[in-house]
Order: structure tokens, then C-alpha cells, then sequence
């Protein structure tokens, strides 16, 4: 079943000039399957960020359609595209994005503040919250602040924080570039365990020949993109 579709997307990156013209990302079509796990591969700069970006709504393209759940998102307001990923989409970010001032625990939770579920309560939250980070090896770690944490336990944070609201998709931006090989093995099967039981998707993207290993499909970036 598909979850998610790219059609005839662009972005045009910087401005026309006549001494440099601007850079256009195209995807002619892209789909990727419910539960699917692929990871997406290229060098730095070979437009990776901007594709998983563009389908989590951060940005908006210039043309085509971008349809997750049957909701083409580039229809929606800035504000309904961040409501829609909040309730749809978790994100592992390269730079984790925690806020120093809370526990891995509340961190986990701020992703359950803005996420339009009606089927899990407070109580329910914080249940499977503690959950995912005890199945991260975080038990022992949950009311420690992002500054009392290693740089890969702070990467474990980001992980279970993306699959809080249970998302029918994952993207994950370089998620084990801060981490060494031996973590970086235990996050990607860990977070690929959690996913499969919800049936959850993950789309991740690497420049690193280690993680592509770890997954059962990956795809050149050249492979989706018009140059």
C-alpha cells in the first residue's frame, strides 16, 4: 500500500543570476510503501536533506504534489503542514534538537504537545516514553539533561522522541553521524524494531557505506533526482 508519493516536485534553490544560475532539485516521481525501510544515499550537497525536508512539509516546492496518507501537503497552510507532520511524520535530525532545560524523558514528550491524538492519553504518553528509551538502554537515564548525556545517548533521545506519537513514517537525517559504529548499529536496530511493530516507514539518508548496510533497500539519491 502506498504511503507516500512525489509527482513532477521542484525546488528551486538560490536566485538566477547571470553569473550563477539557480540550483533546481526535481523528482520526476517518487514512492515509497507503507512499512517500508530504505535508505537513500549520495554524497554531502547532492540535494538528500532537501528531499527529506520537502516530504516532511519543512519547506514547500515550486511545483508537483507531495502526498502522504492521501493529504497532498503542498495544499496545506504552513501551519496545518506543521499539525500534519506533528500527527504523521517523526523526525531524527543530524543535530538532535533537544532542549537542555529537560529531562530525555520530557524531551521525548514535547513531540506528544502538538501531535492531534485523540488516542493516546497523558498517562499513555509517558507510559511508552519510558518504554522506548528503557528499549533504547536509557532506563537508568531518564530524568538526565541533554548535558548529562553522552553524544550517542542524546541520539537515542532524538530516536524515541520521533516514534512517540507512533508516526506512519520516520525520516532520519544522517542519524548516526554523531555516534561510533558500534552505536550507530544499535540505534539503527533498534529503531527499525520499534518501527516494524507499529508498521511504521522509515526513510533515512547517508553518505556513510556502513549504515546503507544495515538496511534491506537503499537508493541513490542520482537515482531519484533529474539532474
Amino acid at each position: 500500500m502506498s504511503l507516500l508519493h512525489l509527482e513532477n516536485v521542484v525546488k528551486r534553490l538560490g536566485t538566477d543570476s547571470e553569473e550563477r544560475r539557480a540550483f533546481r532539485l526535481r523528482i520526476p516521481s517518487f514512492t515509497l510503501e507503507q512499512g517500508a525501510e530504505i535508505v537513500i544515499w549520495g554524497e554531502s550537497g547532492s540535494g538528500k536533506t532537501t528531499l527529506l525536508n520537502l516530504i516532511a512539509g519543512i519547506v514547500a516546492p515550486d511545483e508537483g504534489s507531495i502526498t502522504l496518507r492521501s493529504t497532498d501537503i503542498t495544499k496545506l497552510s504552513e501551519a496545518k503542514r506543521d499539525r500534519f507532520r506533528s500527527a504523521n511524520i517523526g523526525f531524527v535530525y543530524q543535530i538532535f534538537n533537544l532542549l537542555q532545560g529537560l529531562t530525555a524523558l520530557e524531551n521525548v514528550l514535547t513531540a506528544t504537545m502538538f501531535a492531534a491524538k485523540d488516542n493516546m492519553t497523558r498517562q499513555q504518553a509517558q507510559e511508552r516514553g519510558i518504554m522506548l528509551l528503557e528499549r533504547l538502554g536509557l532506563e537508568h537515564k531518564l530524568h538526565r539533561r541533554p548535558r548529562e548525556l553522552s553524544v550517542g545517548e542524546q541520539q537515542r533521545v532524538s530516536v524515541a522522541r520521533a516514534l512517540i506519537n507512533k508516526p506512519a513514517l520516520i525520516l532520519a537525517d544522517e542519524p548516526t553521524a554523531s555516534v561510533d559504529a558500534r552505536n550507530a548499529s544499535e540505534v539503527i536496530d533498534t529503531m527499525r524494531d520499534l518501527a516494524e511493530t507499529d508498521n511504521t516507514a522509515i526513510l533515512t539518508i547517508t553518505h556513510d557505506a556502513a549504515v546503507r548496510a544495515m538496511f534491506p533497500q537503499s537508493i541513490a539519491i542520482d537515482d531519484i533526482l533529474q539532474r
